[in-house]
């Protein structure tokens, strides 16, 4: 789960990681109100959306005093911020961070990622710091510390120390220095996150160590522990379509492709995506309704799925166990006749009740296109789309 900079930025408050004073608004009214509790300027106004880049598309601007503030905040909120990472339909500002800008003297970057090889977290910082770490890694690769964390035994001081060197930390700032990666390493343990980017971790003229920017990921299967953390989310920054798959407990990812695919397991859901390429098609969605799910369920992510108008033809891929095939066929059967259904579908059922799910769909009075095994159904989708 993402959240916004500025929750990023109270949750490493609660963990004393420094962060520049601010505060949040909504209206450019508020903005002002934010930086006259500030000290004097200048000032920073950052769009909070979840992407990357802000600052190209024009989501960050400097203001000298709160009446400048204002009109900066005025131009920010409501506009579509179209940035490398939002793709070309961007996403809407509803809220603004203003922060008192810092006399920057040294950029640095600081992260801290899951290594699934290691099944560690890896702690990595780099004195290219304001950059982005897929870019420095292409590029200077040298200019990149790793030490990776034994949970057991949790951050050691001289992992810090290794890394706070290794960036060129000078000597004097070195205790801030390990306390912030100790501090951040805590927040990260503690809140289950599933990635902590400081970027860039900045000092400033005053010798202070600040986190300028937060990008913080919560692990979606941990917010059973961290209920108020749940509450962090924010359905505007959602798809609308995973949004609404969320509320019927569906496993949906929308992708670019015109193949919608309903199918039962994420590993044969990959695999079902896999042959729609090969078949010359392009998928529409990732959807596993799971094995045990119900005729309401299985209706309910098919509706999803033809709510995205790209979609030009449904693949639906079952191999009846826990899920079995007639209850399959039940829900498919409601979903048709509730929604009004314009393109072709494709069915492939094999497992428990598979003769009564195929009797069911025959005797629907519906329009199907039944296939006998996974890559033929993959083939007829693909002819039909095309």
């Amino acid at each position: 789960m993402k959240i916004h900079e500025y929750q990023g930025k109270e949750l490493l408050q609660k963990f004393k990681v420094p962060v520049p004073p601010g505060g949040v608004a909504e209206t450019p009214a508020e903005a002002r109100q934010v930086a006259e509790t500030l000290e004097e300027g200048p000032f920073v106004v950052k769009a909070q959306i979840h992407a990357g880049g802000r600052g190209k598309g024009g989501g960050i601007k400097t203001a000298a005093n709160p009446e400048e503030v204002e009109a900066v905040a005025t131009q920010i909120l409501g506009m579509t911020l179209v940035t490398p990472q939002t793709g070309p339909e961007g996403r809407l500002v509803n809220k603004v961070l203003v922060e008192k800008a810092q006399d920057i003297v040294k950029e640095l970057y600081l992260g801290i990622v899951l290594d699934r090889t290691l099944a560690r977290p890896v702690i990595m910082m780099s004195a290219a710091g304001g950059m982005e770490i897929e870019e420095v890694a292409a590029r200077t690769p040298e200019l990149i510390i790793k030490e990776a964390v034994n949970p057991a035994a949790g951050l050691m001081p001289y992992q810090a120390r290794h890394l706070a060197f290794g960036v060129g930390v000078p000597p004097e700032l070195l205790r801030p220095a390990t306390s912030f990666i100790h501090n951040l390493y805590h927040m990260f343990i503690s809140l289950d996150c599933s990635l902590a980017e400081i970027n860039p971790l900045v000092l400033n003229g005053l010798g202070e160590m600040l986190a300028l920017d937060a990008k913080i990921n919560l692990d979606d299967n941990a917010l059973f522990r961290h209920h108020d953390l749940a509450a962090l989310e924010d359905p505007n920054e959602m798809d609308p379509l995973e949004h609404e798959a969320r509320k019927h407990h569906i496993n949906y990812i929308r992708l670019s492709g015109n193949v919608g695919a309903m199918v039962n397991g994420a590993g044969l859901a990959m695999a079902t995506m896999d042959l729609i390429k090969a078949a010359g098609a392009e998928p529409a969605n990732f959807l596993d309704v799971g094995g045990g799910a119900s005729a309401d369920m299985v209706a309910n992510g098919f509706r999803i799925i033809l709510s995205d108008s790209r979609v030009k033809g449904v693949l639906i891929n079952i191999f009846g166990g826990i899920l079995r095939c007639d209850r399959l066929a039940e829900g498919v059967i409601q979903a048709v006749r509730e929604v009004q259904v314009q393109v072709p579908i494709i069915i492939r059922l094999e497992g428990t009740n598979v003769e009564e799910g195929r009797r069911l769909l025959a005797d629907s009075g519906l329009t199907f296109t039944v296939a006998t095994d996974m890559q033929d159904a993959a083939r007829k989708v693909a002819a039909l789309v095309q």
